[in-house]
């Protein structure tokens, strides 16, 4: 199954992850797994392997730390591509319905101001 297939996706955030592993326990078709890298906490945390993923939200649900794991349910239906000033690649975008005009990157999930 390549990305694109892909029904869903899962962003880890590395600060946030102290490395339980409860996630990687409770993913159904078993797409997480303990990085070998270190966060600056001095854990390992989760990572999602690049494809595989349904969507299920299981992972987020079983973890302690709230925003640690973002799912993305529909990875499938995102088109919207765009270069991330963080990240320094491009990545596909969202935007929140609290702000339809912010675009956020799926990678580092942090806003891109476009103009």
């Amino acid at each position: 199954m390549s990305e694109a297939a892909s029904r869903g996706h899962v962003v880890i955030n590395t600060e946030e992850c102290k490395g339980c592993g409860l996630c990687i326990e409770a993913c159904p078709p078993k797409v997480l797994y303990l990085s070998k890298k270190f966060n600056t906490h001095g854990y390992h945390n989760s990572a999602y392997k690049g494809e595989g993923c349904t969507g299920c939200g299981v992972c987020f649900y079983a973890c302690p730390e709230p925003g640690a794991i973002t799912v993305f349910k529909r990875w499938d239906l995102m088109t919207d591509i765009r270069m991330c000033p963080h990240c320094r690649e491009k990545h596909k975008v969202y935007s929140k319905s609290t702000n339809p005009d912010e675009l956020i990157c799926t990678q580092c999930l942090k806003p891109i101001n476009e103009g």
